[in-house]
């Protein structure tokens, strides 16, 4: 079957699974693993997929994509961001982390860290610093996302107001050109407004992934942060504007 047969099929089946592997694309074709990594490169560079590990998803400016396929996109690039952020989050503060696979990276970062209290909306982050005898946490509450454990409406952002955080580390589902942190669900979209307003200080942890992404709902613009953690350059225009916001922007290098 020629590639021409092949793709266009390929791209169904990604639509109606979420996601496609290798292997199964070539056991389902007849074919051999490097046919299909072949298909899923040049329907990639065509901007028709996503490479992950294993096999591809639908481009992420579709829409939002699954958890799991979100911790695997990027992963060595989240470390170093996750790594470099924890580098600066000081002991002996109250700190709140979002929902996000950027955020629960930080939060493995900080398994040594002590003598902290964290609030978090995301179920993921309690479970790994519950690891950490040093660190209190609290969860919020609110409407539990089973696709990602995040808590997310009025509950959660009830809660959030109980507090004033010494730091915020966040992250969001895509950053544009012109600094705006935006996301898929307006129920985050309010808890992470909440948080923003709640927070003496605040970080960003986003990887060069975001900036290819669209959402529709706005959650704040850069010029509202203190620092932007991420694994390349921002684009020139935006990195302007940051110094222009006094947003300073670390680049770690996975």
């Amino acid at each position: 079957m020629s590639q021409s047969f092949r793709q266009p099929e390929i791209l169904e089946i990604a639509r109606r699974d979420g996601k496609v592997t290798v292997e199964s694309l070539a056991a389902h074709f007849g074919v051999t693993l490097q046919t299909i990594r072949r298909d899923l490169t040049e329907l990639a560079e065509a901007g028709r997929l996503e490479r992950v590990h294993g096999g591809a998803i639908l481009p992420s400016g579709v829409s939002n994509i699954g958890y799991e396929e979100r911790r695997a996109l990027n992963k060595d690039a989240k470390t170093a961001i996750a790594r470099a952020c924890a580098a600066e989050v000081p002991e002996n503060i109250s700190l709140f982390l979002n929902i996000g696979t950027s955020t629960e990276a930080v939060a493995r970062e900080l398994l040594g860290h002590r003598n902290m209290l964290v609030v978090t909306n995301n179920m993921n982050v309690a479970n790994i610093l519950a690891a950490n005898p040093d660190c209190e946490v609290i969860v919020t509450g609110g409407n539990l996302r089973r696709s990602d454990g995040g808590l997310v409406g009025t509950l959660a952002a009830e809660t959030i107001r109980q507090f004033k955080f010494d730091l915020a580390v966040i992250g969001c589902s895509a950053l544009d050109r012109d600094g705006d942190l935006l996301d898929f669900d307006i129920q985050e979209v309010g808890v992470s407004q909440t948080i923003l307003r709640q927070s003496r200080r605040t970080f960003l942890a986003v990887d060069h992934s975001k900036l290819k992404r669209s959402a529709p709902a706005r959650i704040a613009s850069l010029a509202e942060l203190d620092c932007v953690f991420t694994d390349r350059p921002l684009p020139p225009d935006l990195m302007r504007l940051c110094q222009g916001w006094d947003t300073r922007v670390v680049t770690a290098q996975p």
